[in-house]
């Protein structure tokens, strides 16, 4: 979470569009404060007094609003010159005030909402203020001599008419240059809110990250726990097969043989076990700081899954279809930890649901397991859930395939299937 404090917080400066589209209104702004120029000198519209000469209106107009194509790169420079460059042009009585008072508008709002620097930032927006209504009242100073006595000769308010003028101006001044300042500072806090929303979903993406690599490393360090309970077990019964050998070896050559016969095949099928445990480690350096994995359960302790879902208030039912065959142990604990996750995954999360199919199918050249429910799913899938990671952990350590999805028909349904090891012909 960001805990950086207002004036800590710098906003980043305008990029290359923002810059050229400053530069299109400040060219704007400016044609139009010609323009507003010309009007103005056409109708004799002279509020502030006798105009100087031609050129030095021009040169006003354009000081003040031209420098606006630099209004976000600069902020406070621009401010400054705007500024400066409108009183001037009201001291020396140019005429054209339309454009000129909006161009200090944007200025003042530009520096409130894009100041690198905060605290430089409000006390030049203030000081600027401050000096603006000081010149206004050094305007109202010197004019209010030069009122003719006619000026006021249709008031009929209770106020008296100078007092009124002067009331009207402060206020119609407060407000131009409150909102300027208000908007300049609301600006910038949306800018902030969005530079803190960016940073929090960044943090929160890569917290998701983290989970689902942890969710990723401890299920491989779980899978590989399993697979080191296969290997030793295998080893140990090559063990006993060798010692039984030995000892008939002299005595009944066909039991030995048998026995030697056994142990190829136990050997083989530890290595295929001792290489998806080495890839499970090697894929990502696992660190073995998860929980205890639970014993050892076999695709045929998936019955006692459907139990429990039966147990919850679903109707559950079990079907095994083709004939079973003995599956290595690392292939029957992974089917049945995806059996397990998918029939869970039915009880918490799918709403409505009051029948619940589980199909292991024994097939020429893979075994499937196949679990739907007739429910619908409280949130959207997520496929970085820790339950879908597990069970796509343990089927890709398999080499097999996992689908998982809504049903054409409603409900939800996960399909895993792991390819069965080709038997190796023993030699006569």
């Amino acid at each position: 979470m960001n805990t950086e404090t207002d004036d800590d917080w710098r906003r980043p400066g305008p990029t290359p569009e923002q810059q050229r589209f400053d530069v299109y209104v400040g060219l704007a702004a400016t044609v139009l404060a010609l323009f507003s120029l010309t009007l103005a000198r056409s109708t004799g519209a002279f509020l502030l007094g006798p105009p100087p000469s031609g050129p030095e209106q021009v040169f006003w107009t354009v000081a003040v609003t031209l420098p606006l194509i630099w209004r976000r790169r600069f902020p406070a420079t621009v401010t400054l010159v705007i500024s400066a460059a409108f009183i001037a042009a009201q001291a020396r009585s140019a005429p054209e005030t339309q454009l000129s008072s909006w161009a200090l508008f944007a200025a003042i709002y530009t520096l409130g909402a894009w100041g690198r620097d905060r605290r430089l930032s409000k006390r030049l927006r203030v000081g600027v203020i401050v000096i603006m209504f000081v010149w206004l009242g050094v305007y109202y100073a010197t004019t209010i001599g030069s009122i003719p006595p006619d000026a006021f000769a249709r008031a009929v308010g209770p106020v008296p008419p100078v007092l009124a003028a002067i009331v009207s101006g402060v206020l119609v001044n407060g407000l131009y240059f409150g909102f300027a300042y208000f908007f300049g500072e609301t600006a910038w806090l949306a800018a902030r809110r969005q530079y803190e929303l960016a940073e929090r979903a960044e943090q929160l993406r890569r917290s998701q990250a983290e989970v689902r690599e942890h969710a990723v490393v401890g299920e491989r360090v779980r899978i590989a726990r399993e697979l080191h309970d296969v290997v030793a077990h295998h080893v140990s019964v090559m063990g006993v097969q060798a010692s039984a050998a030995r000892r008939v070896l002299d005595k009944d050559p066909v039991k030995a043989r048998t026995a030697l016969g056994a142990i190829e095949e136990t050997a083989r099928t530890a290595v295929d076990e001792l290489r998806r445990m080495l890839g499970v480690l090697r894929a990502r350096d696992a660190r073995p700081d998860g929980p205890e994995p639970a014993g050892p359960a076999g695709i045929d302790q998936v019955a006692a899954v459907v139990d429990r879902a039966r147990e919850a208030g679903l109707r559950a039912a079990l079907g095994v279809f083709g004939d079973p065959v003995p599956l290595p142990d690392s292939v029957s604990q992974a089917a049945y930890r995806v059996a397990q996750e998918a029939v869970t995954n039915a009880i918490k999360h799918a709403t409505g649901a009051t029948v619940l199919d589980v199909r292991i199918r024994y097939l020429a050249h893979e075994v499937e397991v196949d679990v739907t429910d007739d429910g619908r799913a409280t949130r959207p899938a997520n496929a970085d859930g820790l339950g879908l990671v597990g069970m796509r952990e343990r089927v890709a350590t398999h080499g097999g395939a996992l689908e998982v999805g809504p049903r054409a028909g409603g409900g939800w349904r996960v399909r895993a299937r792991f390819p069965l090891p080709v038997p190796a012909e023993r030699p006569s």
